[in-house]
This record gives structure tokens, sequence and C-alpha cells, in this order.
């Protein structure tokens, strides 16, 4: 969104395809999974406008395919070759999700995003990444997010919260922290997939993270 209070940013959708451009310039494979909060929220509208839990996610992962399908479109403007896969089959706009088909396009050095989350309701797209980064044996996983890292509370809430720099899956789960969901999280220890949660806001995050730099938060065991 931007500093728009809805829909798609011009400003912010170039912003992330460059961040997007610094590392795959440096020869790392990149998979990216895209929420679609900035045009509907599945869990908000079920809880809030009394929605079917099921019809409001699927909602949500169309939204997810056309934020997708414009970070796809940034990145080739760019002369990044771009292939967008959608666990919810719609073959005139993209690829269905194949596991084989994703893992040659990231060996050819093209960008791979998955869209529609995990084609599932009451998953979120964060258990959409774990899940995807687990498949394609991703050494690991990067939430570009609002927030700078993990607090020990809500750093909204809580004027006092305490920045975490780094956290072992349990303790994260222990603690209910939000900066992740709580499936997403377990499904990463359960397979040892290190996480780092940083702020997308902060121009150069990306290539520092995947540089070595420590930047945000960790989460692992």
């Amino acid at each position: 969104m931007g500093d728009q209070e809805f829909g798609i940013s011009p400003q912010m959708i170039q912003y992330v395809a460059d961040e997007v451009c610094s590392i795959v310039e440096l020869g790392v494979e990149t998979a990216l999974v895209v929420g679609g909060g900035n045009i509907f929220r599945g869990g908000i509208a079920a809880g809030s406008y009394g929605m079917d839990r099921a019809s409001a996610d699927h909602m949500g992962m169309l939204a997810t395919v056309i934020n997708s399908l414009a970070l796809q479109d940034a990145l080739e403007k760019k002369d990044i070759q771009t292939r967008v896969q959608t666990a919810i089959s719609m073959h005139e706009i993209a690829e269905p999700y194949i596991l084989r088909r994703a893992v040659r396009h990231l060996e050819k050095g093209r960008v791979v995003i998955f869209a529609a989350g995990t084609g599932s309701p009451y998953f979120t797209t964060d258990t959409a990444a774990v899940l995807r980064a687990q498949e394609i044996h991703a050494e690991i996983l990067l939430k570009a997010t609002k927030v700078d890292g993990v607090y020990d509370s809500d750093p909204a809430v809580n004027k006092d919260a305490k920045f975490v720099k780094k956290i072992s899956y349990m303790k994260a789960l222990e603690g209910q922290l939000k900066v992740m969901d709580m499936t997403a999280i377990s499904l990463a220890m359960d397979n040892q997939l290190p996480l780092v949660i940083f702020s997308l806001n902060n121009e150069g995050n990306i290539r520092k993270v995947v540089c070595g730099e420590e930047v945000g938060s960790r989460i692992n065991s």
C-alpha cells in the first residue's frame, strides 16, 4: 500500500522490485511469497463482517495473486525474468504451482513468486512461505515486514517493549509473539528452517541480510 489506505502504490511496488533486484544481481536464487492485506484480509472479513471463513480466505488468496502479478510486471520491466505460480489454478494468467518446475525456474536464475497462499483456507501467507521454502529447500526464510524485528510484546501497545535480536522457535511460540503466525513458526521449527524478521522500509535491508549482516531478529533453534 505504501502511504495509501488501500490498494497498490506504484512507488512501493517499484521499491520492492528494486530491493529484489539487489539480491538477484548477486546470483542468489530467489523465491517470493506476497501477502494480500492491502486489498483484502480474510481473517478480518470473517471476524468483522460475519463472512464464511473459507470464502473470505479464498478472496484473500486472490488478492495475493493481484499483488504477485503487479510485482512480476515491475520486476520484468527491470529485465528480471519472473514466474508467478499459483496454488489455485488459473492457467490464463499464471502457472499452477508445480515444485519441480519452480526449482527449474530458480536454477535458470528466474525469480519465482508463489501466489494464492497454500490454496487452502485457515492458513496464512506466513505459513505458505514456510511451506514453499521447505519444498524448494531454501536455506533461509526472510520476512520483510512493517516492524524492524521481534519484540517481547507489541511495541504499538507497550512503549517499553524490548527488541529481541535472537530467539528460539520454542520461546517465540511460548511467548505467542505476533510477528509471525504460530503455525508458520512451528513448521519452521519442525524442519529447522532459520527465520529472519526485519523491516522492509529500510532500503538495502534485504541485501544486507543475504550478505550476512545482522539485521532485524533471527528465529532458530
